[in-house]
């Protein structure tokens, strides 16, 4: 969602501050600002659009002041204009924030001696951190009284022109980040801001806030009780969120997943010993064979990685029950687990708002949940009783491609450890060891020779307004990601659907205006796909079809896939349809590193 940065040193604070906004673009924002404090006071620079519309407000206005705190808004409560934008005005307070403020209605009638500007929750929380914050009262007691009375969730980051030496920051359910700098303070929302800066950073937890100085981080709890801060390595470098020559962070990052799912491989999988292990479950053995039922909770692309891998895990534990949820509707249904479950808690970011509550209320249950995760040091990681990073790198590009294929790489080792554990004469073992460890290869083979053709394929169908993506079996879940990487790079209205489930129903939307991606795998379903086919052929349709047989396919386009794979063929051919909604994008002329209307981390409801 929203970014957040600070700064306080002996540097000039403009141009880092805007550096770290631009490093914050990917999650997705409609208007930025910052504010810096100096010998004349306080400055604010706001602007709508993107933050180069808010440099060249910057650039007529250079100052050399040397703390100061910036945002990059992405609209809740209020349309996106300059006057909503961050940093919000209040007395001597200037604020940013990220997160909903759920009560500030009912705190907006309580103030009643504030001219509210904006149509904005986070001026509510301005406002009332002003009205409490007196001669004797320093600026970080005002923060903590204030956040004692609102309900919602928050990642702030605060300055007075009454105190120019410290920035106060907290949290609660919206991450934040102090970097440790030599004499300097950098302060972020995401780690990809405090590259370059530093390496050394100390993650907030929920109710903790910081008083930040240029040589000195005092954190405590909302009470004012101190605590003792954990400093922590930051894992990001400068390489992996720089472009490096392509024209997109997304096709950057569709380039790096042979790399990247080797990183998730790495010390896990043996195929001369026969053994997948992933040494973060902190679980013993007999735990694991004690488990009989599975439960995923994810969003979005983690949820279709979370499909997929659950027919992966039934075909290696047919005593084991496996259920996926979309988090968002899972938590606030009134659910039962069965005895011996365990969750699978999937997040790229490691901060998604509704996956974080599923994983709360599922350990209160009192049943053990495990992350599948990407961002080092992120909520969901530190929450979770065990799990596994799966070492995909930074995901810049709103769009994600690198950590769908790296969790369901490591929720298939998670099954193959699971029916090791309770000893499953399960013959399939050994064969998804070894093409787990093919894995990267046969990606690679698929990017050095198939993106001309795509391409071109992508150039021709381009025009088309809407589109179904189908498949069968594995392939199901597979299509619904590709669906999703249609629909939100390039704007065509896009359906995934299960091939078999045509005829009750889209059957009658197939015309002119549609084309359709069919992926067929060459399996024992390959005539019933093949009649799928046949049923939209019919109807006129424009069918692009995906596969790895040799048989031959009636359709307007056949892409062949080759491959030595048989069992993980959807995550090769899922690489494809990657390509095809890129370069579709692409031909459509969309901004496809940073979707209309989208955010990359999903930390409000």
């Amino acid at each position: 969602m929203c970014g957040i940065v600070g700064y306080i040193g002996s540097k000039n604070a403009q141009p880092i501050l805007i550096e770290g906004l631009h490093r914050l673009e990917y999650r997705g924002y409609d208007s930025a600002g910052i504010v810096t404090i100096g010998d004349t006071g306080a400055t604010l620079l706001r602007a709508r659009g993107k933050v180069a519309e808010l440099e060249a407000v910057v650039d007529k206005k250079p100052l050399n002041d040397t703390i100061g705190i910036g945002h990059t808004r992405w609209a809740t409560h209020g349309e996106p204009s300059e006057t909503n934008a961050h940093p919000h005005k209040s007395g001597d307070i200037y604020l940013v924030h990220n997160g909903i403020i759920e009560n500030y209605k009912e705190l907006k009638v309580e103030l009643k001696g504030h001219e509210f500007a904006s149509e904005t929750d986070s001026e509510v929380l301005a406002a009332l951190i002003d009205s409490l914050y007196d001669e004797q009262t320093p600026l970080e007691s005002a923060v903590g009284q204030a956040l004692k009375l609102v309900e919602g969730t928050y990642g702030i980051a605060v300055v007075s022109v009454r105190e120019p030496s410290k920035i106060v920051v907290a949290r609660k359910g919206s991450p934040l980040i102090v970097g440790i700098g030599e004499g300097e303070t950098i302060i972020a929302s995401d780690a990809s801001a405090l590259v370059g800066h530093t390496s050394k950073a100390i993650y907030l937890n929920d109710g903790e806030l910081a008083v930040c100085m240029a040589d000195n981080v005092d954190l405590r709890n909302l009470s004012e009780q101190k605590l003792s801060p954990r400093v922590e390595e930051i894992e990001t470098n400068m390489a992996a969120i720089q472009k490096q020559g392509y024209d997109h962070f997304l096709l950057k990052e569709i380039m790096e997943q042979p790399e990247t799912l080797k990183s998730t491989l790495k010390g896990r999988v043996s195929p001369s010993e026969n053994k997948a292990h992933l040494g973060g479950l902190n679980m013993t053995e007999e735990q694991l064979c004690e488990i009989e039922h599975v439960l995923i909770v994810a969003c979005g692309t983690a949820y279709h990685a979370g499909l997929l891998a659950a027919y992966y895990i039934e075909k290696l534990n047919d005593a084991v029950t496996v259920q996926v949820e979309i988090a968002s509707e899972f938590r606030y249904r009134s659910f039962h687990l069965p005895k011996n479950s365990v969750a699978l808690v999937v997040s790229q970011s490691g901060e998604t708002a509704d996956t974080l509550a599923c994983l709360r209320e599922i350990k209160r249950r009192g049943v053990r949940t495990l992350g599948v995760v990407n961002a080092v040091g992120s909520t969901i990681a530190r929450e979770v009783e065990g799990g596994v990073y799966v070492h995909a790198g930074p995901e810049i590009s709103v769009a994600s491609t690198k950590a769908f294929t790296s969790q369901v790489a490591a929720m298939v080792i998670f099954g193959i450890q699971l029916a090791q554990a309770k000893s499953t004469d399960n013959k399939e073992i050994p064969k998804y060891i070894k093409e787990l460890w093919q894995l990267p290869a046969e990606i690679q083979s698929v990017l050095s020779t198939l993106p001309d053709e795509i391409k071109k394929i992508a150039e021709k169908y381009a025009k088309y307004e809407h589109s179904f993506y189908l498949g069968r079996d594995v392939m199901y879940p597979t299509a619904l990601e590709g669906a999703l990487k249609l629909k939100e790079v390039s704007y065509v209205h896009t359906e995934g659907q299960a091939a078999g489930e045509l005829k009750h129903g889209s059957l009658a939307l197939i015309d002119e205006r549609f084309f359709e991606v069919m992926l067929i795998r060459d399996d024992e379903l390959l005539d019933k796909s093949l009649s799928n086919l046949a049923e939209v052929n019919a109807r006129g349709g424009h069918v692009i079809v995906i596969t790895n047989t040799d048989r031959t396919i009636e359709a307007e386009t056949v892409l062949r896939v080759p491959t030595k794979l048989k069992l993980l063929t959807p995550l090769v051919m899922n690489v494809v349809q990657q390509l095809l909604a890129y370069y579709i994008a692409v031909a459509r002329g969309t901004d496809v590193d940073h979707p209309r209307n989208l955010a990359k981390s999903v930390t409000v409801e």
